[in-house]
């Protein structure tokens, strides 16, 4: 942006390159929180999506953050498959305490920064839930947690507010897990189901709970990793959750 070179040439900032993708995905994908807000001053595009034969089609900016988040070694080497928990619900739990540890930060504030200039924000998120992504669910859920309560909240019918975010995600989840339960056959059917039961949990943790754990995020960035399980554990506990399976290992971490 200061670079002399530059100076007065007005380069596009939403300029397709040749291999079909644009300047803020790539800022995305090295999770350059300076680089993508001044692409933002200059004019860059959060809704522009990748195109041609020489990259995967249809990415937003904001798909790339939440992919290359989902592909940490911390989430990669600590979760167990989702088929191999007794109780699905401590899959959701550990995510949780994961996603919360210092050296996250960086990768929920790129994905926030974008969730923030992305238009049909909860479009994206559902499109994450009907595909049965826990992770990218539970990433786009704790950095968007803002945009997505603000979802109608403005709108007015007959008086009353249109449901924000969360209960319309809620919604949709009941409706798609009463469809499923009508229909059960088969495996993957149950294993559907259980799916959509964790998502729930997930949107309802957030829902409660997201506030106080972006805040303790925001304000902790150098913390012992013993110190921000327990802490995490603790504010779930105030708003009602329940850990009760085994806890991380931080030794392995």
């Amino acid at each position: 942006g200061k670079a002399p070179e530059l100076s007065g040439h007005r380069a596009n900032p939403n300029y397709m390159n040749p291999y079909g993708y644009f300047p803020l995905h790539e800022a995305a994908e090295k999770f350059s929180v300076d680089m993508i807000n001044l692409l933002f001053n200059y004019g860059a595009s959060a809704n522009v999506r990748t195109a041609g034969d020489k990259i995967i089609e249809n990415l937003l900016p904001l798909h790339v953050a939440v992919e290359n988040t989902c592909l940490h070694k911390y989430l990669e080497d600590s979760l167990l498959p989702f088929q191999d928990y007794p109780d699905r619900r401590d899959y959701v739990y550990k995510l949780i305490q994961l996603l919360c540890l210092p050296e996250m930060k960086i990768f929920l504030d790129t994905t926030r920064l974008l969730a923030k200039k992305t238009d049909n924000l909860l479009d994206e998120l559902w499109n994450y839930v009907k595909d049965g992504k826990l992770v990218q669910t539970a990433v786009l859920l704790l950095a968007g947690q803002e945009q997505i309560r603000q979802v109608g909240s403005s709108k007015k019918r007959k008086g009353f507010s249109e449901p924000y975010g969360f209960d319309t995600i809620m919604t949709c989840l009941m409706k798609c897990s009463v469809a499923l339960k009508e229909k059960r056959r088969d495996q993957n059917e149950l294993e559907a189901s259980l799916t959509l039961e964790c998502i729930a949990l997930l949107v309802n943790i957030i829902s409660k709970a997201g506030e106080d754990l972006d805040a303790y995020i925001q304000t902790h960035s150098e913390v012992p990793y013993v110190e921000v399980l327990e802490r995490v554990s603790s504010i779930l506990k105030d708003r009602g959750f329940f850990p009760t399976g085994e806890g991380i290992d931080v030794g392995n971490l």
